[in-house]
């Protein structure tokens, strides 16, 4: 943040993160934000995520700054790839319970339950995002084909319906709403890897 922001004579530290819409896939399901586009002298910024249940925010990830997932209301199911490891790690969340999502790593956010609300806060006042249906539907199914071996008109064909990025998924466009992910049971609950915080009376 620029400290002449702190220095104006106008300086306002106050903001209503409900006040600009970021993206409505339906009534239930919307994103609003609070940046620095809303409230210059906030060092960081984040999205008030409203969804349902089987509704995804979609594969995408962050060329500029880690985020962290904070869960108020609803059930949700994390997953991050670990690019180190290799490994997909992915955690059920319930109120009161946070995920880092560390900066460029690629993931997505599963509602299993109706009335799912989250944060999604961000260590730079402007995250950049890139949408996973931005890079499906701008590679050639030439180069999916001479990459993978996997036929390019047949891909070219399956990522035909994804005209704009999809940002709260599945599409509206889609045959009927997404369920949530099957065999929930084999992920890891976060509080399976570690235990309940001490409680502090004061």
């Amino acid at each position: 943040m620029n400290t002449s922001v702190l220095q104006s004579p106008s300086l306002n530290l106050a903001g209503d993160s409900t006040r600009t819409l970021n993206y409505q896939r339906d009534p239930q399901n919307y994103i609003t934000q609070l940046f620095a586009a809303q409230l210059p002298a906030i060092p960081t910024g984040f999205f008030n995520v409203h969804m349902s249940a089987g509704i995804v925010i979609t594969p995408h990830w962050h060329t500029n700054a880690s985020e962290l997932v904070f869960v108020i209301c609803g059930k949700v199911q994390a997953s991050v790839f670990n690019p180190f490891s290799q490994k997909l790690l992915t955690y059920e969340l319930v109120p009161g319970q946070a995920v880092v999502l560390p900066r460029g790593w690629f993931h997505w956010i599963v509602a299993l339950t109706d009335g799912t609300h989250l944060l999604t806060i961000f260590d730079k006042p402007t995250p950049d995002i890139v949408y996973g249906s931005d890079f499906l539907r701008f590679t050639p199914g030439s180069i999916m084909e001479l990459a993978y071996c996997v036929n390019g008109n047949a891909y070219e064909n399956v990522v035909a319906p994804i005209q704009e990025s999809v940002i709260l998924g599945p599409p509206t466009w889609c045959k009927g709403k997404g369920q949530p992910p099957k065999g929930t049971a084999s992920y890891k609950h976060y509080y399976t890897e570690h235990p309940q915080p001490q409680t502090y009376r004061y």
